[in-house]
């Protein structure tokens, strides 16, 4: 039980260090917004630096595809179209539970605009339970539970497809969007061995191939995102050496470096002062390494004012090229955050139809454990742990 009495005193603290923040946030801000000037003044000359020493600097950056000051009004959708999204949620496996086994649960939603068309809001259970699944991942060191969420990750990808595909090959002429939570570019990728990723994200992209060829637009969208790409390359204005060799000049980046002297501004925060609602930053592609291995399905980001946050949305290189296949993407977006009252109505209902509830993690027991003792199986049942935790009487 939280004692909030002793947790006050601490409060008082805790807001004068959040206005002091704020107001170092402000200058920092300020330092940006000039750094921003000047770049765009040399914008080329910063990206051939950037290209030329790109294997010797060591903090991510993107390189910008259109001038560092575009804001682009996003136009208005087609009132007959159709958003696809999917989410996914899970229960971890306990050795505490009846039985040792986890579960992958993929919402899906069809949401159908101007069609008189009936939406489809649903989700796609899995359990898995064979020694191949929980036990797999121990020979890289990865966690069962860690594991489960790549899977997971992996899972929202095909369904997406499979579900975006059926879908408009019933109405081929009707636009369609499709739609996931979260970022495209799998950081987490970067760190696991090559056999272990190998598993993961072929799937992946070989659904985004499939959505390539059926010509539907896939976004990845990020609400409050930390993401600093952007603001890394106006680093490259502010390094002191000769050059951006990070290597020789600035080996260890956990120390105080002369570049960065916008730390922790994100990219949000200064397009927050560039962007009016309703439009859009200019197009940067990604310089993660883990792209390396995407198999020529490079990802594009860009920033749009929603209205209610600027918000970070990723594309394939292929929607991104495409000028008419890229507007009527963020229009639809745009409509999706604008019905769902600051997010996207898709997605919010993809994670419902996803999400276990409490409730529903008893009732899957329950039914796990009926099948047990169908089967013939005694002494079933959850450890005294757990059935100690459940029946307090404290």
């Amino acid at each position: 039980m939280l004692d909030l009495t002793k947790l006050a005193g601490q409060m008082q603290g805790l807001s004068q260090h959040l206005t002091l923040e704020a107001t170092a946030n402000r200058q920092r801000l300020e330092l940006a917004q000039k750094h921003l000037q000047s770049a765009i003044l040399c914008q080329q000359d910063l990206v051939k630096r950037q290209e030329k020493w790109r294997d010797r600097i060591l903090f991510a950056t993107a390189t910008p595809l259109e001038p560092l000051n575009t804001c682009i009004d996003i136009p208005v959708p087609p009132k007959i179209h159709t958003v696809i999204a999917t989410d996914g949620s899970q229960i971890a496996p306990s050795h505490h539970e009846i039985a040792y086994c986890y579960l992958l649960n993929i919402g899906r939603v069809v949401l159908h605009y101007g069609q008189n068309i009936h939406p489809l809001m649903d989700s796609l259970p899995e359990i898995f339970y064979r020694p191949e699944d929980l036990y797999v991942s121990r020979q890289w060191g990865i966690r069962t539970e860690e594991w489960m969420s790549y899977c997971r990750t992996a899972s929202e990808a095909t369904v997406l497809t499979e579900l975006a595909c059926s879908v408009k090959a019933g109405l081929s002429a009707v636009p369609t969007l499709a739609m996931v939570d979260g970022s495209l570019i799998y950081w987490f990728l970067e760190q696991l061995p090559m056999e272990a990723r190998d598993r993961i994200l072929p799937p992946i992209l070989e659904a985004w191939q499939q959505l390539r060829e059926a010509k539907i637009p896939l976004m990845g969208y990020l609400s409050a995102s930390r993401n600093i790409e952007g603001i890394n390359f106006l680093r490259l204005l502010a390094c002191p050496h000769p050059v951006p060799d990070c290597i020789s000049f600035c080996p260890n980046q956990l120390e105080k470096v002369p570049c960065k002297v916008f730390e922790p501004l994100r990219d949000t925060a200064l397009l927050s002062t560039q962007l009016k609602p309703g439009q859009r930053s200019l197009l940067w592609r990604s310089n993660s390494r883990i792209l390396d291995f995407y198999q020529n399905q490079p990802i594009y980001f860009c920033y749009v004012h929603v209205g209610t946050e600027i918000a970070r949305i990723e594309i394939p290189s292929w929607v991104a090229e495409d000028t008419s296949i890229l507007d009527l993407a963020l229009g639809l977006m745009l409509a999706q955050v604008q019905k769902g009252q600051g997010y996207p109505v898709a997605i919010a209902e993809a994670h419902n139809q996803a999400v276990v509830r409490g409730g529903d993690k008893a009732s899957f027991f329950a039914l796990l454990e009926r099948q047990m003792i169908k089967a013939g199986l005694k002494n079933v049942g959850t450890s005294y742990k757990e059935a100690r935790k459940r029946g307090s009487i404290a």
